[in-house]
């Protein structure tokens, strides 16, 4: 868990391991770091070279290679989900809500390290199965339980007809996104598609999706 970020009373400094700047400074090291060397090959004084900390420090703040790796998932699903998040409260309107969560998640699976994160986790899950638990985690910190509320919110409007919302959560990214997801896992679809493409897949998935669960008074 991360410490409360707080000044030490009296003299306007963070008490030790609560400074959010120096974590974040330890963290961009890390991911530089790590998406160079890759998990194995590297070692906590790579990280303290990258990131411009003692060793001391870095021990202040996360107590093991596991560790910091773990606190690199996690900020990087917490930014995620956030957009994801606000994304969603922008769209009441199922059909244009779920679109937008869609692309922004084939973005996020070619624009940005994800897919090269998962696959330093491939690499140790047989020895080290609590880091893939942690990147795959049902929790607040997850775009699927974001979409899962949305959903939520959609039935109780009347919107959606779902029983289970979080198995529908999960079939709508595999519907939409989950051939992507898979191509650029193993590259075999290491670039963005274009548009017409991701409007024929997106828009394919969607149409499975409203047929399912789309209530009869939104004709859709």
């Amino acid at each position: 868990m991360t410490p409360p970020c707080y000044p030490v009373a009296g003299v306007g400094r963070f008490a030790a391991g609560a400074d959010p700047v120096k974590r974040g400074q330890i963290l961009d090291g890390a991911h530089r770091v790590f998406m160079k060397m890759g998990y194995d090959a590297a070692s906590m004084n790579d990280v303290t070279r990258e990131a411009g900390v003692s060793k001391g420090t870095i021990y202040v703040y996360f107590q093991s290679k596991e560790e910091l790796f773990a606190a690199l998932i996690e900020r990087a699903k917490g930014l995620f989900t956030e957009s994801v998040r606000e994304l969603l409260s922008q769209h009441p309107d199922p059909d244009e809500g779920l679109r937008l969560f869609a692309y922004a998640f084939v973005d996020q699976i070619f624009n940005t390290e994800m897919i090269p994160a998962m696959r330093i986790l491939l690499g140790v899950i047989d020895r080290m199965p609590s880091l893939c638990q942690r990147f795959f985690a049902g929790s607040p910190n997850n775009a699927r339980s974001v979409l899962k509320d949305y959903l939520d919110q959609q039935v109780t409007a009347g919107r959606l007809n779902i029983e289970d919302t979080n198995l529908a959560a999960a079939q709508f990214i595999e519907l939409t996104v989950g051939s992507y997801f898979k191509g650029k896992l193993f590259n075999e679809a290491p670039t963005r598609p274009e548009d017409s493409e991701l409007e024929r897949v997106i828009g394919g998935g969607m149409k499975v999706f409203f047929s399912a669960y789309g209530a009869k008074s939104t004709g859709l």
